[in-house]
């Protein structure tokens, strides 16, 4: 048997660090002891723990070691980080150390250096001049570039349960099912939103067509018009069913408030057409061609609008990233200072962006499709909150919530 001491220090009994940590040994047909524990006698007190792993093979060893490094754990000895050279630019060495988005420190000369910016999927690579650490997607490696690789000197510190106070985003279960009451949710995402525009937080929404097609874009409206919202990342086609829908009342030939309606395809190509001819949305906006809709709204009421592009889109709109790389660098720079973000009826939009999230950033997603809202909130277990429903009655509440003074329906 081979065996390696780690230790785990923290909330790690209420953050559930402790059992995943011992599950993750167990599932994997390793053993453990535990030789010491310490654990917190007050709320705000932090535990320790130091534990004794084994496993068959020193291959097995190590691979275990370095998910349990994924979740906070620290060995003993305290060694520096094994670097490779990229042997070609956008290629990264055999065996290099694949992030999380949880903070993560490198151990070099002796001393840590954080990584930045914290962005899972990514490599690690080290600036020996500059003494600096940074997270690289494959398009930003160079052939030369030292590469962390093994686990070897790599310290994981993840988020924890907040002990200040236990707020809507601290649940034990993130999920809330269909059938599932959602209204006391709601309300207190609410406050939450208030609370994060009184500390000038900036939030995010990731919308899906179904807002619009589902008439739910002047719920959405009554947040931008609130000034609850700072940025909107969307796709082409979010922005053409809006357009539509201000232009010709349809959004793909369709009216949420009428049975039947006129126009088909043709209103969705000739709103796109109006856009384009205008040379952009706030272009429209300005000439008072656009005068009412979501993407009015965002102009008006000056909220950031990142939109990219897919392979179906029509169009596109002027102003849409379709170049996939350069989309992702933009979005994550959009992303960068975001404290709370709202993912709304759009599976691959939600995926790519809770791809690239700090681990503090708040996040709420809202999908009719159970899988797509389990999926979108994994990454942040402790800051996330998942409802199964409509974007429409979802968005109506909340908007109706936040139009009500402060303190109004609140239980004395």
């Amino acid at each position: 048997m081979f065996s390696e001491t780690i230790e785990l220090r923290g909330h790690i009994i209420d953050s559930l660090i402790l059992p995943k940590v011992l599950d993750q040994i167990l599932t994997r047909g390793a053993n453990f002891k535990i030789t010491e524990i310490k654990i917190g006698k007050k709320r705000a007190d932090q535990s320790f723990a130091r534990i004794e792993v084994s496993a068959q093979t020193s291959e097995e060893l190590d691979e275990l070691v370095l998910r349990l490094r994924q979740h906070g754990a620290e060995t003993v000895e305290r060694a520096n980080v094994q670097l490779a050279k990229a042997p070609d630019d956008g290629v990264f060495p055999h065996d290099f150390y694949v992030t999380t988005n949880q903070q993560t420190f490198v151990r070099f000369d002796g001393k840590e250096i954080e990584v930045r910016p914290a962005m899972m999927d990514s490599a690690i690579a080290l600036d020996r001049q500059k003494r600096a650490a940074h997270a690289v997607k494959f398009f930003d490696v160079s052939k030369g570039d030292e590469i962390v690789v093994g686990h070897q000197g790599i310290r994981v510190v993840p988020v924890q349960r907040s002990t200040s106070r236990t707020d809507v985003f601290q649940f034990i279960n993130t999920t809330v099912d269909a059938d599932e009451p959602k209204s006391a949710v709601i309300r207190e995402l609410g406050q939450e939103l208030r609370r994060a525009r009184e500390a000038k937080g900036k939030i995010a929404i990731v919308g899906g067509p179904a807002i619009v097609r589902t008439g739910a874009g002047e719920h959405l409206e009554r947040l931008i018009e609130m000034q609850y919202i700072n940025r909107l990342f969307a796709g082409n086609a979010f922005a053409a069913y809006d357009v539509e829908r201000a232009l010709f009342g349809t959004s793909l030939g369709k009216n949420p408030d009428h049975a039947f309606a006129g126009g088909g395809h043709e209103n969705h190509m000739r709103a796109i057409n109006i856009i384009r001819e205008c040379g952009g949305i706030a272009a429209a906006v300005q000439k008072k061609i656009l005068t009412r809709g979501i993407m009015h709204a965002c102009v008006k009421h000056k909220v950031d609008i990142v939109l990219t592009g897919s392979i179906r889109d029509e169009g596109p709109i002027p102003g849409v990233t379709t170049d996939v790389v350069e989309a992702q660098k933009i979005m994550r720079e959009k992303l960068a200072d975001v404290t709370h973000v709202l993912l709304l009826g759009t599976v691959q939009h939600s995926m790519a962006v809770a791809s690239m999230l700090a681990p503090t950033v708040k996040t709420v997603c809202v999908d009719i499709d159970s899988a797509a809202v389990e999926r979108a909130v994994e990454h942040q277990p402790l800051q996330s909150i998942g409802l199964v429903t409509d974007v429409e009655p979802f968005l109506r509440e909340l908007a109706d919530c936040l139009a009500k003074p402060k303190n109004a329906g609140r239980e004395k």
